[in-house]
């Protein structure tokens, strides 16, 4: 006979109230579940945590703003999308988290990544909130006007919303320099100018050094935490990096630089595999100057090769993983195959790109894991820190936001192993990460009072 813990039992409840309110919500049921199966020991040691019943008020976003956008495309019609904007929690500062443009996006997978946000914002040490927004538009394939009609008219309703000191949205999957400069203008128009209220901006209206590459850059610092703290590194490491957008780009370029080789990237399409280390630099003209394709690379590159499907489907031999393309992009079966590769580490770029049945066969191999919520903060990071330059009316060198982005990864990976100590559950990083966050957020909550 099994006898629960006051613990277990509360977390069941918690997420069985959520899972009848949101039966179909299955990408927010797995976030939930990836946090809910860490914290039990931090609830068995702080029964306050339970009586303040904090875990369902965590789960509740503070508000979700769902509107209309009406646009017109170049050949007159009218067109509708949904936009969406998660303000999940803010008890350690104002929401913060990008917008997301895809035609996969749904209420259920904005309530995850704003609530994987809250995390990553508090392990950053920097005091912003939890939030996450965008819509179902799809911008491939449509004219720079028609993404500026769509991104005015999303900006329209969205400013209602936001602010300096309440909501500070920056860019995510489809959303880049060009639309984040198409969502400011429309914002300044509406509401008068004010830098802080989105960041990655471009650099001659208030944007920072570093932001572009920040989100891969950090990656790289935080998965080089990792090997250093398991007496590994980067130099002679056959690295696979899935994705070829920013993430990918800058990640590719900081793993060589630090001596990993890097040997695919990959799109929706397919994926390339270069022995000799892929150069980012042309994956970088052309995904973010053309808007081409990777199978382009192979027509440019002699020593590379490209195939349809997925990287993680590939047979072919390399030490670290990197997934940095989006959720659930690595299957329990793509797990298993990764690790008859080779692969010893693996850790996120993306949001949540493993699947449960993943991580559960990296734990069962004693892979290395670094969750997204810690390995991928560098971007929001770099978006906190462009906050702070706007707010002094200065700008730092690009040295300057890469050392700062270097501890912040430093720090994270930090905190992240002595929150897992001090629970007894040494290197696992995944709840370290968790519990840090966690904890941070639940007693500024429990300070503030029944809000």
């Amino acid at each position: 006979m099994i006898i629960l813990s006051q613990a277990t039992d509360y977390v069941q409840h918690v997420y069985q109230v959520i899972e009848h309110r949101d039966p179909n919500q299955t990408e927010f049921l797995e976030a939930i579940n990836d946090v809910f199966k860490t914290i039990t020991p931090v609830l068995e040691q702080h029964p306050e945590y339970i009586e303040a019943n904090i875990l369902e008020r965590l789960t509740e976003p503070e508000r979700i703003i769902q509107f209309r956008v009406p646009w017109l495309d170049d050949a007159g019609h009218a067109r509708v999308n949904r936009g969406f904007r998660v303000q999940f929690n803010s008890a350690i500062g104002p929401y913060k988290g990008g917008l997301r443009l895809h035609p996969s996006v749904n209420l259920s997978i904005v309530k995850f990544l704003g609530f994987e946000q809250i995390f990553k914002n508090a392990l950053t040490g920097l005091p912003i909130g939890g939030g996450k927004g965008g819509s179902d538009f799809d911008p491939k394939g449509k004219s720079d006007n028609e993404i500026m009609r769509f991104c005015q008219s999303f900006m329209t309703e969205l400013s209602k919303y936001i602010g300096l000191d309440t909501d500070v949205p920056a860019g995510d999957i489809g959303v880049g320099g060009r639309e984040i400069g198409f969502l400011y203008g429309q914002y300044k128009r509406l509401r008068g100018a004010d830098r802080g209220v989105l960041t990655g901006k471009g650099l001659n209206y208030g944007g920072s050094l570093a932001r572009t590459e920040a989100t891969g850059y950090g990656l790289a610092y935080y998965t080089n935490e990792m090997l250093k703290a398991n007496q590994l590194s980067f130099p002679g490491q056959r690295v696979a990096i899935s994705g070829a957008g920013n993430v990918a780009i800058y990640a590719i370029q900081k793993v060589e630089e630090l001596g990993g080789k890097v040997i695919t990237c990959s799109d929706s399409n397919g994926y390339v595999i270069d022995e000799n280390g892929i150069d980012f630099k042309i994956v970088k003209q052309i995904k973010e100057v053309e808007r081409g394709r990777i199978k382009d690379y192979a027509d440019r590159v002699a020593s590379a090769s490209y195939y349809e499907g997925s990287v993680w489907d590939a047979q072919v031999a390399y030490d670290i993983a990197l997934p940095c393309a989006t959720q659930n992009e690595i299957s329990g079966n793509q797990a298993k195959n990764l690790i008859a590769n080779g692969a010893k580490v693996v850790a996120e770029g993306a949001n949540m790109p493993s699947s449960p049945e993943a991580i559960a066969a990296y734990q069962a191999a004693s892979l290395l894991y670094g969750p997204a919520k810690a390995a991928n903060t560098g971007g929001v990071a770099v978006s906190a820190l462009e906050m702070s330059q706007n707010s002094m009316r200065l700008s730092w060198t690009f040295e300057e936001v890469d050392n700062r982005l270097k501890q912040i990864m430093q720090d994270i990976f930090a905190h992240s192993v002595a929150a897992a100590d001090e629970y007894h559950v040494s290197g696992d990083y995944l709840s370290g990460a968790n519990i840090a966050g966690f904890t941070k957020v639940a007693d500024a909550m429990l300070a503030q009072g029944l809000v």
